[in-house]
């Protein structure tokens, strides 16, 4: 899922924001299926508080960034991954960390939507459509992560600056994705990332340098944890050893910068088993981590990926601060029957976008896939679809 849309200034149109995040839609930086079964400007307001699923959100207070949705895609089964036995993953509010640094991120209503987007451009672009209210109440007033997928470091640490900038001059926490790793989605639809691991560090150096000193949320990696097995066990230890840097670079780069790994999803590898692999990663170490991020471009309930995720921190030990983030853009009706994973219909959208969960040990249920955005079936993945987007909308 990419390299950083530049804010206000820096990016201005879809285009611009493409090149900023480093690639074409739908070539290396597109959604991509993953191995495993069912289950203008921002604008401020207050957040809404969180309806149960399954549900349409009501109008949020920030608007919609568009990187190309790479990154995983709920998908049946593959021989590479053993499906877990389900679990759900909670997000405890931050002024129940321990053992961790007292501040906590902002309240309620403080994420931050990046001002360009594919779904902005389309309602902006399509006035008179009678899809635009709900496309636009829905999902382009939602905050939503900017994805930085560009390998190049020479550009890297300016983009994600653009961004974490402009977030903190807003007072909003921006959700920024590191998604270059080499041999990134096993050679899958989002192939692609650093030519080698000596170059991902550096890129990671690059990125860490761009995070400026105010809060900011990174997403590492969706499925370079989880989906690993595609790789000898040298590569695998070698790449764990690489996220495990990246996590203390981030965080010495910027302490109030919050950095999660990637657990999966709680229908993929056994809660035992994914911190096993995480543990390796460095997700359990306060230097470079701050927990996991689960269910990224999957429909998953909130539910089960709390009790999953919950089930994952406690295997993997550290510190009791530690926590887990949910990503809840597409999963209000939860996974479709079948085994389908590409813009499967009768989907809707998940809660709002929220740092204040009211869940132990969940900080944030966020929106890291892009709802509307192709998987490839609606049409070019990573492509704005409204139709699909519409059907999201109204769940």
């Amino acid at each position: 899922m990419v390299a950083a849309a530049a804010a206000m200034a820096a990016v201005g149109t879809v285009t611009a924001m493409v090149a900023a995040l480093g690639g074409e839609r739908g070539t290396a930086d597109e959604a991509r299926p993953l191995p495993s079964r069912a289950s203008g400007f921002p604008f401020e307001a207050a957040e809404p508080t969180e309806p149960t699923e399954p549900t349409e959100p009501a109008a949020s207070a920030e608007r919609t960034p568009g990187p190309p949705s790479p990154g995983r895609v709920w998908a049946p089964p593959s021989p590479m991954q053993s499906p877990a036995s389900s679990g759900k993953a909670g997000v405890r509010p931050s002024a129940e960390r321990t053992g961790r640094r007292a501040r906590t991120l902002a309240g309620p209503g403080t994420l931050y939507r990046h001002p360009d987007s594919q779904v902005l451009d389309w309602v902006r672009d399509n006035p008179g459509d009678p899809r635009g209210t709900a496309i636009e109440n829905g999902i382009a007033a939602r905050p939503a992560a900017v994805w930085f997928t560009d390998p190049t470091p020479a550009t890297t640490t300016s983009r994600v600056a653009a961004v974490a900038s402009a977030g903190a001059a807003r007072g909003q926490v921006p959700v920024l994705v590191a998604y270059a790793i080499p041999d990134r989605d096993c050679g899958g639809a989002s192939q692609g990332g650093a030519s080698s691991l000596d170059a991902y560090d550096a890129w990671i150096d690059a990125f860490a340098a761009g995070l400026g000193s105010h809060d900011v949320i990174v997403i590492l990696e969706p499925d370079a944890i989880a989906q690993s097995d595609c790789l000898s066990t040298g590569a695998r230890t070698a790449r764990f050893a690489s996220l495990a840097r990246a996590g203390r670079v981030l965080k010495a780069a910027n302490p109030d910068a919050r950095v999660y790994h990637d657990a999966g999803h709680s229908e993929w590898n056994a809660p035992g088993e994914q911190a096993a692999l995480l543990r390796r990663a460095g997700a359990a170490s306060p230097e470079g981590s701050d927990g996991i991020f689960s269910n990224v471009s999957n429909f998953n309930r909130t539910e089960a990926e709390i009790a999953y995720d919950r089930r994952v921190l406690d295997a993997l030990g550290g510190p009791a601060g530690l926590g887990a983030v949910i990503d809840t853009s597409r999963n209000g009706n939860g996974a479709p029957a079948g085994g389908q994973w590409c813009d499967p219909a009768g989907r809707g959208l998940g809660r709002p976008p929220t740092l204040t969960t009211g869940e132990s040990r969940v900080d944030a249920y966020l929106w890291v896939k892009l709802p509307g955005e192709s998987d490839g079936c609606r049409g070019r993945a990573g492509a704005f679809s409204p139709g699909y987007a519409y059907e999201l909308a109204r769940g």
